[in-house]
């Protein structure tokens, strides 16, 4: 398996150093995407120089490529650039592992004793300062990728073409890869030292080996409980979803509701917002939400064992949502020095850096719309149907939580102190009201 080459911005970290910054990342990677490449950028970029700004970039761009969490699979390639194959999955799992024993818990709890109050109120309080950590995520995002008058049309380009009009995100980055590509320079020089080839046979054989990792635990499950039992439908399901997942997470969780509401009937339309709501506030991958998923239809399914069953439908579902993560990255990411030194696809991937700006703003606005608003739909004048609050559903004491920890995060850029004052606010205002 083809070895990277270490960053030349600092001295490379020790592995243990490594490990204290994931599982740091980790705990604090709330915010949804936009966050939690903000994060890693602080983390990575701005405080350790563990990678420098274009690799960042050209990392984040062949990210945004592929099916599944692009910021856990950023993470992963990260790892992988400092230590190789060890170095990748100590940085992606610990990147999932925190809010996914977290949305265990909850999940478990909220099986067996339905919506916690105490809970519930904590939750405002982080969703406030998520918001502020997202808001604050796009400014930072924006103001480095951006560079000259084409990438601000092409974000612009992109977040109206999300936003009023729904195209999908496949088609969007097609779009701008076409533009990236023939716009660029042809016989630009690429500095630096030229990349390594990587051998076909290696990729191959990286495919081969994580393509058993990922699909012989599910064929054991089936094997063992049958095609028709809930543990084998979660594994077929979340299996097809996870190669689908362009976009991220938001791209697919109307497909993914819909089919877990009306087609499979494990959740009802209630519950799956929820599922959302835990989501969007504990740390990790939105796309965590299948594990919630995979623990109640398995718990409901689960006759004698609920709790057991429980569990197994929870790792069932990361399982089918998190390898193929691995095998993207390990198989992909010693190509990406290669595809940045071409000057026309390097041009493409830094269109494609300013879509995501606007496909990032896109997805603050609708995280902004469902916490401050409780009524958010649809609106249609002709071909365009943006999203719109009603305007009398606005929540002020989330409105002012808010602009708190907006206040905090700019002031502070502390995720935590705005992660912890929001939450007690949130919980302070809840027992005295």
């Amino acid at each position: 398996m083809p070895q990277p080459a270490m960053p030349s911005t600092s001295q490379p970290p020790s592995f243990r150093e490594a490990l204290g910054v994931w599982t740091r990342i980790g705990l604090l990677s709330f915010g949804g995407p936009a966050g939690q490449i903000a994060l890693l950028h602080q983390e990575l970029v701005e405080k350790r120089g563990w990678l420098d700004e274009k690799r960042f970039l050209s990392a984040l761009n062949f990210c945004m490529l592929l099916p599944g969490p692009e910021a856990m699979q950023l993470a992963t390639y990260a790892g992988w650039r400092l230590h190789g194959v060890a170095g990748g999955l100590a940085a992606g799992l610990l990147f999932v592992l925190p809010g996914a024993a977290i949305m265990l818990a909850l999940a478990l709890l909220y099986a067996a004793f339905g919506s916690l109050p105490v809970v519930e109120a904590l939750f405002v309080g982080v969703k406030a300062a998520v918001l502020a950590i997202v808001v604050e995520a796009l400014v930072r995002v924006a103001r480095r990728a951006l560079k000259g008058p084409m990438d601000w049309l092409i974000a612009a380009a992109a977040f109206v073409a999300l936003f009023a009009f729904h195209v999908p995100f496949p088609l969007i980055v097609a779009a701008a890869l076409a533009v990236g590509y023939l716009s660029a320079n042809a016989h630009e020089v690429t500095e630096g030292a030229a990349p390594s080839p990587v051998r076909t046979s290696a990729t191959l054989k990286t495919i081969a080996v994580w393509l058993v990792i990922w699909i012989a635990p599910l064929l054991l499950v089936g094997a063992l409980f049958g095609p028709s039992h809930v543990l084998s439908q979660l594994a077929v399901f979340y299996s097809k979803l996870a190669v689908v997942t362009f976009g991220g997470a938001y791209a697919v969780l109307t497909y993914m509701a819909q089919q877990v509401v009306d087609g499979f009937g494990w959740l009802s339309p209630g519950e799956m917002l929820d599922a959302l709501g835990l989501a969007e506030t504990t740390p990790g991958p939105l796309i965590l939400v299948t594990e919630f998923v995979g623990v109640l239809a398995a718990w409901r399914h689960g006759g004698d064992w609920p709790l057991l069953m429980g569990v197994l439908g929870g790792l069932v579902t990361l399982w089918a949502t998190f390898a193929p993560c691995f095998l993207w990255i390990f198989a992909g990411a010693p190509y990406i020095d290669w595809l940045t030194r071409e000057p026309r696809l390097s041009g493409a991937l830094r269109a494609v850096t300013a879509a995501v700006v606007g496909v990032i703003l896109n997805l603050t606005l609708w995280f902004a719309l469902h916490v401050l608003f409780r009524e958010v739909g649809p609106v249609a004048w002709g071909p365009v149907s943006p999203t719109l609050p009603v305007l009398s559903s606005f929540n002020p004491a989330l409105g002012a939580l808010a602009v708190m920890a907006l206040v905090i995060v700019f002031a502070t850029r502390s995720i935590l102190a705005a992660l912890a004052i929001c939450a007690a606010a949130s919980l302070i205002g809840s027992m005295l009201l």
